[in-house]
């Protein structure tokens, strides 16, 4: 394991998920690599949302919740250069290995980035309605 890797692995912390005899290639690499990835970035994906909000001038805070949770699903599904900067922001912190692994796979593991990321977002949606602080 080179330096970066090790550097790597160990920012990164532990295993997020379970795993057992029957977990798949792809939910394995998931728990094992994308979570704590995700966990790690966190106040990072935040701050790029707010930007994004700012950049696009919505009115996100006067948002009732429900058009809140839509707006951050729809702004990461249909805004391909956003999507590509998150997915970007993720896999920047694969190891070597990783990323060889990642990118037989990347359609499929970047759904699961994806998927995880407006998760992790619309649970924090009170987060980004701080956008007067900025």
């Amino acid at each position: 394991m080179n330096i970066r890797d090790h550097f790597i692995t160990t920012l990164r912390g532990e295993t997020l998920g379970k795993i057992n005899s029957q977990t798949s290639e792809e939910e394995l690499f998931q728990n094992q690599t994308l979570r704590p990835i995700l966990k790690l970035q966190n106040e990072l994906y935040i701050e790029l949302f707010k930007n994004y909000i700012l950049k696009n001038k919505a009115q996100f805070s006067q948002f009732k919740v429900e058009k809140k949770l839509d707006y951050i699903e729809n702004s990461i599904l249909n805004d391909n250069k956003f999507r590509n900067l998150l997915i970007g922001t993720s896999i920047g912190l694969l190891q070597i290995e990783e990323y060889k692994l990642y990118s037989k796979n990347a359609s499929a593991l970047n759904k699961r980035i994806i998927s995880m990321l407006i998760e992790r977002l619309k649970s924090q949606v009170q987060l980004l309605d701080e956008l007067e602080n900025l």
